[in-house]
Order: C-alpha cells, then structure tokens, then sequence
C-alpha cells in the first residue's frame, strides 16, 4: 500500500524541511499529514493526483495540503525540489504566513479550493524554478547543521518570496480583525456544530457581510473552511492511529458516518476506508 510521509518521523521538531531529488523512474503514490510544495526543474516526468495525469514542465509548483496525496510516474532525470512545512507549525509558530496575501494563496486558498482535493499545481517562469529549487537546495544545506530557526525561517521566506513574486499578484487589503477571531475559534474547535450565524453573531456581525469579508481573505467561505479543516483533521487520525473510522468522524464534527465518508470524498478524492488502506 501506498506509504503516508509523517511529520512526527520526518521533521525532527523541525518546522521546515527541504531537499532536491533527481527521479530517473518514479514515486509511488503517497500523502502527508503536512503542507508540500513541489518546485519542478528540467527532465521529464509525469503527475498523478485525484483530479488526473498530466506531464510535467520546468517551472511547474505543486502544493499539497496534509490528507492530500500524489505520485510521480514515467521520469527520466527529472529535478524535484520539495519544501515541506510543517502543520503544526502553521497553526503556532509560522501562522503569521497567513497574514500575507500572496502566501495565503499559495498555501492556503488555493488548494483548498472546491474540486481541488487538496492539491493545486500553478507555475513560474523556468528561471524563478531555478532561483526556488537553488533557495531550497540551501535550505537543505542548513538543515544538515544547526537547525537555528531564524535561518530557517529566512530560507522558507526566500522560497516563498521567490514562487510568490513570479505568480500573477493578488490584491493586498488589511484583514478584518473579525475574520482572524473566526478563524481561531473555528481552529480551535473545529468538531463544534458551527453554523454561519453563530460566527457572526461571536464577532456581531450580519451573517451575509461576514461570508463576504471571510471569503475575500481566505478564498473559501466559513463553513468550506471549517470543512477543510476537518477534512485534514481525519486524515492525520486516519493515518496516525486506530480509531474507528466512524468515532474518527464523530471527533472531527461529522457523526453521521455516511455524511462524514461523503464529505472527506469530496475534499480529498478517496473514501475514509481508502485513505488509510492507503496510508498503511
């Protein structure tokens, strides 16, 4: 079966990771349980996901959110630079990154988008690959030392930077401070029976204006994300213990089983059974 990469096993109490790899066959299908980004450089090769094949090109950035899962098959000398993030991370030390546009596009809005299942491949230029795949290269270098956080957190800042800059710009606006308390109490009690009125009346608003404001910071609406949330939630029980799947479902905030497999589907692209056969 198909390995799930855990970032309790492979980051070490890292919150970054990075490392370029030459494929000369393939990768067998897998998921993570945290953020990847996939910078493609020159060589051949194709990608697999839920959504389908297609071929790779110099230049082509995948991001995967935890519970998603690919593969690479048909490669011949093809450079893959991958900069992983930790989840955990993302929610403590790193969830500043929110805060700006371009990386909450990047990781956040857009494979979280409907239909995406968690994956999204965009691109940059070949040179802005290069300049990406060379920062994470350099990320790798450290991680071999003294893995000081600040520097970390500079080499996944030029990473970033490098893929953000070379994407088409999105508007910058200042985040409404009602939409920051949504998410942390969303975050914080993601299984709660959260409906939009209840939210808004938590930072009094009008329900319909605060839909609007959430959805031009994050890209998707309160309840999507609360749906995102969940879904990445009962992946990591999936893959990480030996809860019945329904009680898996009960912990996220769907009980209904039938709902919860019908909800993971649509998020991430496989059956709560088929993910953790898959992660075993």
């Amino acid at each position: 079966m198909p390995e799930t990469l855990h970032e309790h096993a492979l980051f070490a109490g890292s919150s970054v990771l990075g490392a370029v790899h030459t494929l000369s066959d393939g990768v067998a299908a897998h998921t993570h349980d945290f953020v990847e980004l996939a910078v493609v450089g020159p060589g051949e090769g194709r990608h697999l996901t839920s959504s389908g094949e297609r071929p790779l090109q110099h230049g082509d950035v995948i991001v995967l959110r935890p519970g998603a899962w690919h593969a690479f098959t048909g490669c011949k000398e093809l450079t893959v630079a991958n900069c992983c993030v930790s989840t955990r991370a993302l929610h403590a030390e790193l969830a500043g990154l929110r805060e700006f546009p371009e990386y909450r596009r990047l990781l956040w809005t857009d494979p979280s988008a409907p239909g995406s299942y968690g994956v999204h491949v965009t691109a940059v230029d070949p040179g802005a690959a290069s300049d990406a795949i060379a920062a994470i290269a350099a990320l790798e270098g450290h991680l071999r030392g003294t893995a000081a956080f600040g520097r970390l957190l500079g080499h996944l800042a030029t990473v970033l930077g490098i893929l953000a800059d070379a994407r088409t710009p999105v508007a910058t606006f200042k985040r409404h401070p009602a939409v920051a308390t949504c998410l942390a109490l969303i975050e914080a009690d993601p299984a709660n029976a959260w409906r939009l009125d209840d939210l808004a009346a938590a930072v009094t608003l009008d329900a319909a204006y605060l839909g609007r404001i959430f959805r031009k910071s994050t890209g998707l609406s309160p309840l999507d994300y609360l749906a995102r949330l969940r879904a990445e939630r009962a992946a990591a029980l999936l893959a990480n213990t030996e809860l019945p799947i329904a009680r898996i479902g009960a912990e996220v905030g769907w009980p209904d089983p039938t709902y919860f497999a019908r909800r993971f589907r649509a998020l991430s692209g496989l059956t709560p059974t088929e993910y953790r056969q898959r992660s075993s």
